[in-house]
């Protein structure tokens, strides 16, 4: 499993257009991908569960993949978020 932690820096967090493309760009991993905070975790395949998040500017989220592909899916959705104004966390 390989997880990532990440700062959203957009000033209107995760709206309806970057979580759409992170979701489609999920869908095509055959690895489990999941989005959320320590709160609530969903999977981030399906675009209710995260826009449920309401994840806002500042927010810090975490994603984890886990399965066949998990490597090539969290460096393809690292790229994403780092073009999208999200900040790694450490």
């Amino acid at each position: 499993m390989i997880e990532q932690r990440y700062v959203i820096n957009d000033e209107l967090g995760l709206h309806a257009r970057p979580a759409g493309l992170l979701v489609k760009m999920a869908a095509k991993c055959k690895c489990d991908v999941q989005l959320g905070t320590p709160a609530k975790m969903v999977n981030a395949k399906r675009i209710i569960g995260v826009m449920a998040l309401s994840l806002k500017q500042g927010a810090e989220m975490t994603m984890t993949f886990s399965g066949e592909d998990e490597s090539e899916a969290a460096e393809a959705v690292k790229v994403f978020l780092l073009e999208n104004n999200f900040t790694p966390l450490q």
